[in-house]
């Protein structure tokens, strides 16, 4: 028999979100591992806020979002607020009932700088990994190290002379025309008036250069998590400065190994890690600053065939975790967002794991 097509709305509802979503949805290991982060950080939390005055949006519920939008691949706070209104899924997630309101988009400007100043993402990334710890995934002896350019959210036509002469008022104020032919640009004389803190910069050789950062990442080689990860100006050594800077923060005293592709190998790079502990297991040059002496271990063999997973920590970041193209200005704030970015990297890796082991 045919149905009708009644669409007259419901005075009532008799479902919340969490009676919508599947148990087995692949969110729900997510939001119990963020729900136990998030409560060990309520100190935190509370510090960051008055005693007195209106009650603000719960942090707890910024965050969730905030993940939502990296795992979801959203790419802008207002979108999200958009998806946040009428996805039911998304409601659940971050913790709203069927009928509460959503914040305004503005809450996120405005809150922007608590989160900064209280390190939120980090001490949630640092979290994250006392849950892989706490599950046994967690090696730590052999590491990966490696670093990538992010795309910074400045136009080359904002990469102006440091002291140049005022100009006069362009035919197209928002899109003015710029001729750079002949012109010689470099880091040295000229910067951007959109983000100051991005740097020129290119893959190889033969490439375009662009506005960007330099994001690197620490990698523990048996789970593929990331244990550690920065973003620094994108100045050229910016790789290489930052890995002896997170393989010295290993903790402990003990003899590790910290895989590199060939940008690794120079002699002060090798010399430094030794300095700091750190076996150096970088792919060679045809002249190599390491030679049989390290080469010739299987250990060695099994660092450069782990290291080349470090890759998808990147992939993933920049396809799913929004990060190819910023959004964001200011080296402050993209190290904050890249660090919560490999942060949800490692909990989906680790809902993962935790089902094959389960």
């Amino acid at each position: 028999m045919r149905g009708d097509d009644l669409q007259q709305a419901a005075m009532f509802s008799y479902l919340s979100p969490e009676q919508r979503v599947p148990t087995n949805h692949p969110l729900r290991p997510i939001r119990q591992l963020a729900d136990r982060v998030l409560g060990c950080l309520s100190e935190s939390f509370d510090a960051m806020y008055s005693a007195i005055g209106r009650r603000s949006v719960a942090p707890e519920k910024l965050m969730r979002a905030l993940l939502l939008q990296i795992l979801y691949t959203i790419r802008s706070e207002r979108m999200l607020m958009e998806q946040l209104n009428y996805n039911l899924l998304f409601r659940w997630f971050v913790g709203l009932n069927m009928d509460d309101a959503v914040w305004d988009v503005t809450v996120y400007t405005k809150n922007r700088e608590r989160l900064l100043s209280a390190d939120v993402a980090q001490k949630f990334f640092d979290l994250v990994l006392g849950e892989a710890k706490g599950l046994d995934l967690l090696s730590d002896e052999h590491f990966t190290v490696d670093g990538t350019l992010l795309e910074a959210c400045a136009s080359l036509k904002s990469f102006k002379k440091v002291q140049e002469e005022e100009q006069p008022a362009p035919d197209d104020p928002g899109n003015p025309t710029v001729d750079f032919h002949g012109e010689t640009r470099s880091n040295d004389t000229h910067s951007s008036n959109t983000d100051p803190d991005a740097m020129l910069a290119r893959k190889g050789k033969g490439k375009e250069a662009k506005l960007s950062y330099a994001g690197h990442v620490l990698m523990e080689n048996r789970s593929g998590l990331a244990v550690d990860a920065m973003v620094t100006q994108a100045t050229g050594t910016a790789e290489r400065d930052a890995a002896l800077l997170m393989a010295e923060a290993i903790p402990g005293d003990h003899p590790v190994t910290l895989g590199a592709d060939k940008n690794y190998d120079t002699k002060d790079f090798v010399a430094e890690a030794r300095n700091v502990g750190a076996t150096p297991h970088v792919s060679q040059k045809q002249r190599s600053a390491i030679d049989g002496r390290t080469t010739r271990h299987a250990g060695y063999q099994i660092s450069q065939r782990k290291r080349k997973r470090i890759e998808e920590i990147f992939g993933w970041m920049k396809t799913v975790g929004g990060m190819r193209k910023l959004r964001h200005r200011g080296l402050e704030l993209v190290n904050w967002m890249f660090t919560l970015s490999a942060a949800a990297y490692n909990l989906v890796r680790i809902r993962n794991l935790a089902m094959v082991v389960g």
